[in-house]
């Protein structure tokens, strides 16, 4: 029995085999390019602590604001991310990160 055309299910109802191999690699992306996201918004705001921590003259207000802008740049990709794969609710993600307010508000999330 030859394999059904394109876009049909086999009479097994089961998606053809190469179809399952392209889901799973398509999860495997996903989940990569989440973790790789997720590992930028970790590394960013601990720059962004590491700089409010240290207060003293070494962080001026200039840098404060570059680095509260690429943690929320990072965030916010780290969120379409998670959107796109149908993670539409952020509320775990804000507490496992400890996100500031200050990142969401830049997001228009605060």
């Amino acid at each position: 029995m030859s394999p059904p055309p394109p876009g049909r299910p086999s009479p097994s109802g089961l998606p053809p085999q190469g179809l399952v191999a392209l889901d799973y690699e398509i999860a495997q992306e996903q989940a990569s390019s989440l973790g790789r996201a997720g590992r930028r918004v970790a590394e960013t705001l601990a720059a962004l602590a590491a700089a409010e921590g240290g207060g003293g003259a070494e962080t001026n207000a200039a840098d404060r604001k570059a680095l509260l802008g690429e943690a929320a740049a990072a965030v916010w990709s780290y969120f379409v991310q998670r959107e796109t794969i149908g993670l539409r609710r952020h509320d775990d993600a804000i507490r496992t990160y400890g996100i500031p307010s200050a990142v969401l508000a830049r997001l228009g999330a605060g």
